[in-house]
């Protein structure tokens, strides 16, 4: 959520007009921003008052002055699209009525991206508990508008940067920039070419001695730029990055290296904060997810009372348990990042090495009302690429609160199924994986128990364990094949003829007639739960298994 003391002014001041420009205004700017939500054509309109809409996909003229008229109605306080856009008389008289300012966005910038933009700005002037919160005469933590103080100190446009080169904060009058700063600020990250240039320069090894910084040009179209590093002690927080025409005078460079330290209080109360919402939100979500009297409140508190609720489960597992414990770190904030700006009402947690998503879904058409969420996920997983190795279950899509614990529960499934023996699956609803995990399920009944009767089967087990003839092999190779015997044959590398005179045996040894339906599946199941028993670690005896 935007804070609702943020102005939509405040908003073009900070973002500035390499980003967003104004098309057309109903008047004054003063209306308070509380949320941002995205709409595309055909998207069902689901707006609070005082929220900023992204209309993705709008283009026409025509579709552009229904949507202000619909957002009126909402009392939504501005519709951003894409440029290029011209506000005719349609559009303009749209604003006028709606009272619903329109701005364009540049058509190079990442929706996603200014989604999350949006939702971090802060508040105007005081901090979430109404009172006035300053650090050297700046909103705690605001880094929009110490990033601008500081750029008037240096008659410069300045960024502020985590350890990672990604944009925390820029200040306005970037489009008085080079081209390079535009790519900047519009990817929210230092294209990797600078970096690298930067790197064999070795800019970045003199910015550690934590004194200004003048750095050539990277290039024929750039400007020089100034940086310094942003430290609290001696850890690096990151670093401030000033386009420049020269060097800075001795004063203003002085200034700039004071300035660092104001910025390195506001990013570690930026933090501190950040750090509190999400254990704070991480409580809320684990409330929901538990059921319980306390779920809806919590709920309520999450803005997830309203509609259908999804529960989306993810995992990964790297091997040694604190790059596991990091990398699962990372992956929450991608998710809520990524949720945030696609999906704004839903909430997302680390909770005992698993992150779970909950998210609102709508009216589908599809069997369980999940197909948004898979694709969704699917989504987030090509954006994440082979970055991590994540999986991710999808529990049903429930028709009341109460039942947000059974979509935890098939979320959690889901991602078992995946985790056991996925083939390269990486999503699953668990409509999709049922038999799988009922599978897994009776397997860990056997291994509780401590013990596998095999019946008919374990006589064939038997069998190979004295005479090593892998009869247990070609009961499964045929009904793997589901009964095509030249299948099974070929899996095993056998010819025709011989992989039937072995069937005949399997069936004289067992017993079992495998024109029966009823019989072939039980020793389906049978077969199955054999291999995970042995698996396990629990061994045959006299044609049954038992814990060692």
């Amino acid at each position: 959520m935007v804070s609702p003391r943020a102005r939509l002014s405040r908003l073009l001041d900070d973002l500035g007009r390499m980003l967003l420009d104004l098309i057309a205004s109903p008047g004054d700017l003063d209306g308070e921003l509380t949320g941002v939500a995205i709409y595309g054509p055909g998207d069902e309109l689901i707006v609070e008052p005082g929220e900023l809409v992204l209309g993705v996909g709008l283009h026409d003229n025509d579709a552009i002055a229904e949507l202000l008229r619909r957002l009126g109605e909402h009392r939504a306080v501005g519709l951003v699209v894409k440029h290029p856009v011209t506000a005719d008389e349609s559009v303009a008289a749209a604003v006028r009525d709606s009272g619903v300012a329109l701005l364009g966005l540049n058509r190079a910038a990442s929706w996603s991206h200014v989604a999350a933009m949006l939702r971090a700005l802060p508040p105007a002037t005081t901090d979430v508990t109404g009172g006035a919160d300053l650090l050297a005469g700046a909103p705690a933590g605001d880094l929009f508008a110490l990033a601008n103080a500081v750029g008037a100190l240096l008659d410069a446009p300045v960024t502020i940067e985590d350890r990672a080169s990604r944009v925390l904060a820029f200040s306005g009058h970037q489009h008085c920039a080079d081209q390079g700063r535009v790519e900047t600020i519009l990817g929210r990250q230092v294209p990797d070419r600078y970096t690298q240039l930067l790197e064999r320069r070795g800019a970045f090894r003199e910015l550690s001695k934590g004194t200004p910084v003048y750095v050539e040009p990277l290039a024929e179209d750039m400007m020089p730029r100034v940086a310094i590093v942003v430290r609290a002690g001696d850890e690096v927080l990151g670093s401030m990055w000033a386009v420049v025409k020269e060097p800075l005078s001795e004063a203003r460079a002085a200034a700039f290296a004071d300035s660092a330290k104001i910025v390195a209080l506001h990013m570690l109360r930026a933090r501190a904060g950040a750090d509190v919402g999400r254990r704070l939100s991480a409580d809320l979500v684990a409330r929901v997810l538990e059921g319980g009297p306390g779920a809806p409140e919590a709920a309520n508190r999450l803005g997830l009372t309203d509609g259908r609720l999804c529960v989306m489960a993810t995992r990964v597992v790297t091997g040694d348990a604190a790059d596991t414990e990091a990398a699962m770190q990372r992956l929450r904030d991608a998710l809520a990042l990524h949720f945030a700006a696609v999906h704004p009402r839903s909430a997302a947690a680390l909770l005992g090495g698993t992150t779970y998503v909950v998210l609102p879904v709508g009216a589908s058409g599809d069997r369980d009302g999940t197909a948004s969420v898979v694709r969704l996920a699917v989504d987030f997983l090509a954006r994440v690429g082979a970055r991590t190795d994540a999986v991710i279950g999808v529990g049903r899509a429930t028709t009341s609160l109460a039942e947000v614990t059974h979509s935890r529960r098939e979320a959690d499934r889901a991602l078992r199924v995946l985790e056991t023996g996925r083939r390269g699956r990486r999503i699953a609803r668990y409509s999709d994986v049922q038999v799988e995990s009922l599978l897994l399920r009776l397997a860990d009944l056997v291994a509780e128990d401590g013990e596998l009767h095999l019946g008919s089967l374990g006589a064939l087990v038997d069998y190979d364990a004295e005479h090593d003839s892998g009869f247990v092999d070609t009961l499964s190779a045929y009904l793997d094949a589901f009964g095509n015997v030249a299948e099974a044959a070929a899996a095993m590398h056998l010819h025709p003829n011989s992989f039937r005179y072995r069937l005949r045996r399997v069936c004289e040894i067992t017993g079992i007639d495998l024109t029966d339906a009823d019989a072939r599946l039980a020793a389906t199941l049978q077969l199955r739960l054999f291999r995970v028993a042995r698996d396990r670690g629990v061994v045959k005896e006299n044609g049954s298994a038992r814990s060692r």
